[in-house]
This record gives structure tokens, C-alpha cells and sequence, in this order.
């Protein structure tokens, strides 16, 4: 059963997403930290975000995870009586 174009990107977003929020504290450092605090800001906000290499490296895991997905389902390398014996779903 091949997967759609579709269903492929909506996978890809959703795996994307979850991702960036995983990416998006590396190598932060807030105000208090580096010692450089602004007025009227919060003492947790941070200094530089490197948001656009950020967005890169989530592009590049997710890109990885993906991949990773779509050969396992295509080859068939999981099926889901095993993924349920593997949780402890088996009767």
C-alpha cells in the first residue's frame, strides 16, 4: 500500500515541527547567563537565537527521520503485530 504525496508531506510537517521544538534550545543563552541584560526585558530571554541555522538543522533531522520512516514502511521492516508485542499489546 504506497503512501500519497500527501499523506508523506503532512507526515513530514508533523515530524518537522516536533523536531524544531526539539532544536530550538540548543545553544541558548539567556540574558541572565552572558550577563547582558536589556531593560524592560525578561532576564530568561536570550541573547541570539541562531534561529536560522536552527531552521536548517531541523530541516536536516527531520529530513533524517523521514527518511528513516519511509523505509521502514515501504520495506515492511515493522508490522504492527510486532510494534504491539513490542508495547505488551499481544492477547
Amino acid at each position: 500500500m504506497p503512501v500519497s504525496i500527501f499523506t508523506a508531506l503532512a507526515i513530514y510537517f508533523v515530524i518537522w515541527w516536533i523536531v524544531l521544538f526539539a532544536v530550538l534550545p540548543w545553544g541558548v543563552h539567556s540574558q541572565h547567563e552572558s550577563g547582558e541584560m536589556t531593560p524592560g526585558t525578561d532576564p530568561g530571554a536570550p541573547v541570539l537565537t541562531h534561529l536560522r541555522r536552527k531552521l536548517v538543522w531541523t530541516t536536516i533531522v527531520a529530513t533524517v527521520v523521514f527518511s528513516a520512516w519511509f523505509v521502514v514502511y515501504a520495506y515492511r521492516l515493522i508490522t504492527f503485530d510486532q510494534l504491539a508485542s513490542w508495547l505488551g499489546m499481544t492477547n
